[in-house]
C-alpha cells in the first residue's frame, strides 16, 4: 500500500510527531494555566494518549497493517528490557558528561543546584521525558516507522532511515546551538539517540528498550547535569557516546550482526501486513 511506502511513511510519520505534540498538549493548554501544577503532567500524558490513537490510526487505515508490529510487547521481558535502556541510555550521557567535563568543554553543575527546589519530584520529571517523549516519539519511530520501513528495506538500511530522519526532525527542536554549525550538530546528536534505540529495537524484536534507552538519556542530564563551555565539542562527545551504546547493543557474542538485524526487524515483518 501507498501509506507503507518508505518515503510516505516517513512523512506522514512527521505529520503525526507535530499532530501528537500539539494535539496531545492542547487539552492542558486549553483548560489549564500554565503555572498550574497540573498543566505538564496534564500535557504529556495527552501527548501519550495522542501517540498511541494517531499510530492506531496510521496503521489501522492507511496502511492496513497489525497492531503488533509496532513492538508493545506484553510479556515478563518488557520491564527487564526498559530497565536495561535506562540504564543505558544513562550511561551513555553520564559518561560524555564527565569526558567533556574531564576536557574543559563543559563544567559540573551542583546537584543541589540543578534539582534543589524540586528534588521531591525527580521521579515525576522522569515521568515526564518518558510519557512526553520517550515513549511516544519511539512508539512511532522505533514502533511504526521501524516495522513499517522492515517490509520494505533491508534491516541494516531500516536503522540507518529511522535514525537519520528522526535526527532530522530535530534542526526545529529547542537547543542551547547558537549557530549553524551547531544546529547541524545537534540534529547528528538526535540521529545518535535514534541509533541507539534503533538498536534496542533491533536487539529485543520489542519497542520497551528503546523506550529505555530516550528515557535513560533525559535521566543521565538529571543525574550528572552539566553547563556547555563548548557545545560544538560536547555534542560531538555526545554523539559518539551514544553511537558506541548502540552499537554495544547491537553486539553479540556469538553471531553477527546481519544474524541480529534479522530478527529484530526481518522477523517482524508478518506481524505488520
Amino acid at each position: 500500500m501507498k501509506a507503507t511506502h518508505p518515503v510516505w511513511a516517513v512523512l506522514i510519520a512527521v505529520v503525526v510527531m507535530f499532530a501528537q505534540v500539539f494535539g496531545g498538549a492542547f487539552p492542558a493548554m486549553l483548560l489549564l494555566d500554565p503555572g498550574d501544577a497540573l498543566y505538564q503532567p496534564v500535557g504529556v500524558v495527552g501527548v501519550t494518549l495522542a501517540s498511541l490513537g494517531l499510530v492506531y490510526l496510521v496503521r489501522r487505515f492507511l496502511g492496513r497493517q497489525s497492531w503488533r508490529g509496532v513492538g508493545l510487547t506484553r510479556s515478563w521481558r518488557a520491564v527487564p528490557q526498559l530497565l536495561a535502556g535506562v540504564l543505558a541510555g544513562a550511561a551513555a550521557v553520564i559518561a560524555s558528561n564527565a569526558l567533556s567535563v574531564a576536557l574543559g568543554v563543559a563544567t559540573v553543575v551542583p546537584w543541589w543546584d540543578a534539582v534543589g527546589s524540586w528534588l521531591p519530584y525527580v521521579l515525576l520529571n522522569v515521568a515526564i521525558a518518558l510519557l512526553g517523549q520517550a515513549f511516544p516519539e519511539e512508539l512511532l519511530w522505533r514502533g511504526h516507522v521501524f516495522d513499517t520501513l522492515s517490509g520494505r528495506l533491508s534491516p541494516r538500511a531500516v536503522l540507518i532511515v529511522v535514525s537519520v530522519c528522526f535526527g532530522a526532525m530535530h534542526i526545529v527542536s529547542q537547543s542551547a546551538a547558537d549557530t549553524p554549525a551547531e544546529r547541524l550538530l545537534f540534529v547528528l546528536q538526535a540521529t545518535g539517540i535514534g541509533f541507539a534505540c534503533a538498536a534496542a529495537r533491533a536487539r529485543t524484536g520489542a519497542v520497551w528498550m528503546a523506550v529505555g534507552v530516550h528515557t535513560g538519556f533525559h535521566t543521565g542530564n538529571i543525574v550528572f547535569p552539566t553547563k556547555d563551555l563548548q557545545y560544538g565539542v560536547q555534542l560531538v562527545i555526545l554523539t559518539c557516546a551514544l553511537t558506541v551504546t548502540g552499537l554495544l547493543i547491537l553486539a553479540r557474542r556469538r553471531g553477527g550482526h546481519a544474524e541480529l538485524l534479522e530478527r529484530g526487524s526481518g522477523g517482524l515483518v508478518g506481524e505488520s501486513s
